[in-house]
């Protein structure tokens, strides 16, 4: 059974970081392709960042230079480097993985068949 959960939520000013991290279980974790995606209240759910098995990523234009995708395959973790927080990067934050993508891996391309249960990220102005 695949389970995705995530971590590393919370409060934070704006210019702050925040570290994300989804632990992955139930399956082989580098035979799945992972991304981490956010809805905000009162908005549709927006793909934030993708990355492939071979450490390509595709990032959202609104965090592009200020986040960060990675994972750790040993641990079957996958994480997200939030800097310069914005407030508008307030949101749930949810981990989601995909047994296949289009190549090169695009997130705007990125169709999960597993999602984690989100981890909550708001930023203060």
């Amino acid at each position: 059974q695949v389970q995705l959960v995530e971590s590393g939520g919370g409060s934070v000013q704006a210019g702050g970081s925040l570290r994300l991290s989804c632990a992955a279980s139930g399956y082989t974790y580098s035979s799945y392709y992972m991304a981490w995606f956010r809805q905000a209240p009162g908005k549709e759910r927006e793909g934030v960042a993708a990355i492939d098995s071979d450490g390509s990523t595709s990032y959202a234009d609104s965090v592009k230079g200020r986040f960060t995708i990675s994972q750790d395959n040993a641990k079957n973790t996958l994480y997200l480097q939030m800097n310069s927080l914005k407030p508008e990067d307030t949101a749930m934050y949810y981990c989601a993985a995909a047994p296949f993508v289009a190549v090169p891996i695009n997130i705007h391309n990125f169709y999960p068949f597993q999602w984690g249960q989100g981890t909550q990220v708001t930023v203060s102005s």
